[in-house]
């Protein structure tokens, strides 16, 4: 399980600081285009959705990790038992389930067979005597009407035993009722999925990273016990890392998401390209006043800007910044312009 989380200690500690800067420069022209930021960034917190011990802490802090690279393992005793619970009782729904479709065992269908050949041989007996029967019947005292009924009677009592041996071989051909194999499926079905459950709780017991980057924090220790839910490492990707700046509300109209802005670091005999992501909607601070010009120039607001991966793996988080902006001509027309002064008496005189 990953979770995203805003560096909220580092911009508490820098907010103040900022703001007081900013809002002491002027914001007239030929005012300076550098403000003072520091280096934020989005970490991506590694837990399980399950408790356990922690059994294995494979990375450790500073490390570099790349995406699939194992992190942590927690104990799957419960998990891996559960799974093997799941199989087998799968195993025993795909038997009951062929057994149903596949119908009754070859030697109970021969014996079935065997009977009906048995009633056929009686049949065929039952047919002869009848007509026997009929022949003496003609000759005067050779027979009597009650046996020739007798042996009709057996003919039709033998040809219904036919009948119904014949429709119990093609039942025990046919296995089970369609309903009862309906049923026998849903639940190997259902099985299926709880087997698919199972093994991906097990999967959740061991978790990889899920993008390059650098392990920021471990927060547990091997042996302890961790909470459902909890991270257990922080990583930091180069590409969630950004400067953090204000800047005062006339240098809106100068300032756009896309712009090309450079990053000073104290100590570093380079800077480092980067370009603003995000400008804030609303001022971070606002004075109890009506807005008026003077008022206006107390507003400061948050922008963000982004580098490139291979640049921001050489920044820190919390690490103060110089940010350069460019600014273009809305931002300095943004000033009242100078008022002339009244030409002296007779000076048009002299034009």
């Amino acid at each position: 399980m990953i979770r995203r989380r805003m560096g909220a200690p580092i911009r508490s500690v820098f907010c103040a600081a900022l703001a007081a800067t900013v809002m002491t420069t002027g914001c007239g022209n030929g005012e300076s285009s550098v403000r003072q930021g520091y280096v934020e960034a989005d970490f991506v917190y590694v837990s399980s959705p399950h408790s356990g011990k922690l059994e294995k802490l494979a990375v450790r802090r500073g490390a570099a990790v790349n995406a699939g690279d194992l992190l942590f393992a927690l104990d799957d005793t419960p998990e891996r038992a559960a799974r093997e619970e799941t199989e087998r009782r799968r195993a025993q729904a795909l038997a009951n389930f062929k057994d149903l479709k596949r119908g009754r065992r070859p030697s109970e269908i021969e014996s079935v067979r065997a009977q009906v050949k048995q009633a056929q041989a009686a049949l065929d007996l039952a047919h002869r005597e009848l007509a026997r029967q009929e022949k003496l019947i003609k000759v005067a005292g050779a027979t009597t009407p009650q046996e020739l009924d007798r042996a009709r009677a057996v003919r039709d009592q033998e040809r219904e035993r036919v009948t119904q041996l014949e429709a119990e071989l093609r039942t025990a051909r046919l296995g089970s009722r369609s309903d009862q194999v309906a049923g026998a499926e849903a639940n190997l079905r259902a099985l299926d999925a709880a087997l698919a459950k199972a093994e991906w709780d097990l999967a959740q017991k061991r978790q990889s990273a899920p993008v390059s980057g650098t392990v920021f924090d471990t927060l547990y220790r091997e042996g302890e016990w961790v909470a459902a839910g909890r991270p257990v490492v922080a990583l930091l990707p180069p590409q969630h890392v950004k400067v953090r700046t204000f800047v005062p509300e006339p240098w809106l109209g100068a300032i756009h998401v896309g712009d090309a802005v450079e990053i000073r670091v104290n100590g570093a005999h380079q800077t480092f390209a980067a370009r603003v992501s995000f400008i804030s909607p609303r001022a971070e601070y606002t004075p109890p006043v009506i807005y008026s010009r003077e008022s206006r120039e107390k507003l400061v607001f948050m922008v963000e800007a982004v580098f490139e991966p291979a640049v921001a793996a050489k920044l820190h988080p919390g690490q103060p910044v110089d940010v350069s902006f460019r600014l273009s001509a809305p931002s300095q027309s943004s000033a009242p312009a100078p008022q002339r002064s009244a030409p002296a008496k007779g000076e048009d005189g002299a034009r």
